[in-house]
């Protein structure tokens, strides 16, 4: 099994940052590709950013592109998300999740977090 537990959220204005956490338990997560995705209210939930297994590809959500930035450290079982220029739309809870491969596409979960709420006021 592998827990992943989420951090960083919070309340920032527009134009503010944040960086997210996703600190893995357990089972490595050092061999997987690791995610972001997001659910805001009323809304399903969608694909933020994905990493491969060692960092050297990533792929990004057309909304956050130029924005976010996704990050992994395997050493320490950890992966980020800086968000920056941060708009009412990214207004959600977030959730990071960890492949049933290594690379980035195709990107299945198979874990999930708890989540992360991020609030963005205008």
């Amino acid at each position: 099994q592998v827990q992943l537990v989420e951090s960083g959220g919070g309340l920032v204005q527009a134009g503010g940052s944040l960086r997210l956490a996703c600190a893995a338990s357990g089972r490595t997560v050092s061999d997987y590709a690791m995610g972001w995705f997001r659910q805001a209210p009323g809304k399903e939930r969608e694909f933020v950013a994905v990493i491969n297994w060692i960092g050297t590809s990533t792929s990004y959500a057309d909304s956050v592109k130029g924005r976010f930035t996704i990050s992994r450290d395997n050493a320490k079982n950890t992966m980020n998300l800086q968000m920056n220029n941060l708009t009412p739309e990214d207004t959600a809870n977030y959730y990071c999740a960890r492949g049933g491969g290594r690379y980035t596409f195709p990107f299945a979960p198979d874990y999930w977090g708890q989540g992360t709420q991020v609030t963005v006021s205008s």
